[in-house]
């Protein structure tokens, strides 16, 4: 004799539509929470970048044209010095010392603002981002000094 094997079901076995209904609606929720974070979570990370930029990343290039020119770039002269040569010192520039312009960009896109000799740094430079709000001398500006600074410290 043969016997057919029938499968029984319970409830027990499996989720009934209203709780795979929950799970969905939560998952949706989390979703949400994710996607409206995002600009958060991603701005923070941007400030990183900015304070690793104008810290660290620049300072080599910086360092090689000083051993180069035996100075700094001037206020006037710029970032732009580490591209292409300053008018007059050929000889000794022995550039380029960073890839391209947009090396110069902030993650925000805005260019790196530079001052020689810097009034956070006098016997140095001052290099700052201008942050997310792309203003110079507001709070949310990213320099390579270490302190707080005055309110007036970005007027010229």
């Amino acid at each position: 004799m043969m016997k057919s094997r029938v499968r029984k079901f319970n409830k027990a076995s499996g989720f009934s539509l209203v709780e795979l209904i929950v799970v969905i609606a939560i998952l949706g929720m989390l979703m949400l929470l994710m996607v409206s974070n995002y600009g958060k979570f991603f701005s923070g990370s941007k400030k990183k970048v900015a304070e690793m930029l104008v810290t660290k990343t620049m300072e080599a290039p910086l360092m090689m044209y000083m051993s180069d020119m035996g100075r700094y770039p001037t206020t006037q002269e710029g970032l732009q010095a580490l591209v292409r040569a300053p008018s007059g010192k050929r000889g000794r520039w022995n550039g380029p010392y960073i890839k391209d312009q947009e090396s110069l960009m902030d993650p925000w896109k805005n260019p790196l603002q530079y001052r020689c000799p810097g009034q956070h740094n006098p016997d140095g430079y001052d290099l700052w981002s201008m942050g997310p709000g792309g203003q110079s001398g507001d709070e949310d500006d990213i320099g390579n000094w270490k302190s707080g600074r005055s309110s007036d410290a970005f007027g010229d």
